[in-house]
């Protein structure tokens, strides 16, 4: 068992608050993958949703204390990824987006199975992300937490305050915006992948800005 798996969320969040601040370390480790999702399909460049992590994170330390439980910690660290992204995109708006080539014609020339899948096998994460950057940012949003970060419709709700409904909505209207052909292959855990190479140095900064707090 990974380290990380040993504690619940609430025994890091406890231990955090009891001074214990490198098992923060372990919150970090757990949550890169779903908030490295966030900033991407925001169309953050890699760089740009690093930076935005480690501002979540130095405000998840900074404000701990405020989790009070309702919710998963999960859908409470999203939310505040999400406000990041947010405050980002309203004050610099495209300058900082990452320009995408568009790939929509990607499996027009595909005439047999075979073909399709040693294609898929190379394009497959590529395609796919940019057609999730390509559909309208509300039901991305959706789509990205409740399918691809695995949160239920409960606390996709509750991380962008809309109804349940509205996130059954957002994301079937997602779906129906992917080729059938990305549809049938996806696989959920390697769309927008943060690479562990990149794991430890947001560790890093991260742990050292918070012992200058």
């Amino acid at each position: 068992m990974k380290i990380q798996e040993k504690y619940t969320d609430k025994e890091l969040i406890d231990k955090v608050l009891n001074k214990e601040n490198e098992m923060f370390e372990l919150i970090i480790r757990r949550n890169n993958p779903y908030l490295y999702r966030i900033g991407r399909m925001y169309h953050f460049s890699h760089e740009d949703t690093q930076d935005l992590m480690q501002d979540t994170y130095i405000e998840v330390f900074i404000h701990l204390h405020q989790f009070e439980n309702r919710s998963s910690f999960r859908t409470w660290i999203s939310k505040i990824m999400l406000n990041q992204c947010y405050r980002k995109t309203q004050k610099w708006h495209s300058k900082h987006m990452e320009s995408l080539e568009n790939n929509t014609q990607v499996f027009d020339n595909l005439h047999d199975r075979e073909t399709a899948h040693n294609v898929m096998n190379k394009e497959l994460n590529s395609v796919i992300e940019k057609s999730l950057l390509n559909i309208p940012e509300d039901y991305r949003t959706a789509f990205t937490l409740r399918e691809i970060n695995g949160l239920s419709v409960l606390e996709t709700a509750e991380a962008l305050e809309i109804s349940e409904n509205n996130v059954k909505v957002r994301v079937n209207r997602a779906k129906t915006y992917l080729r059938k052909e990305i549809e049938k292959f996806y696989v959920k855990e390697e769309i927008f992948e943060f690479n562990l190479i990149y794991c430890d140095l947001i560790i890093n900064q991260v742990m050292n800005k918070i012992k200058e707090l």
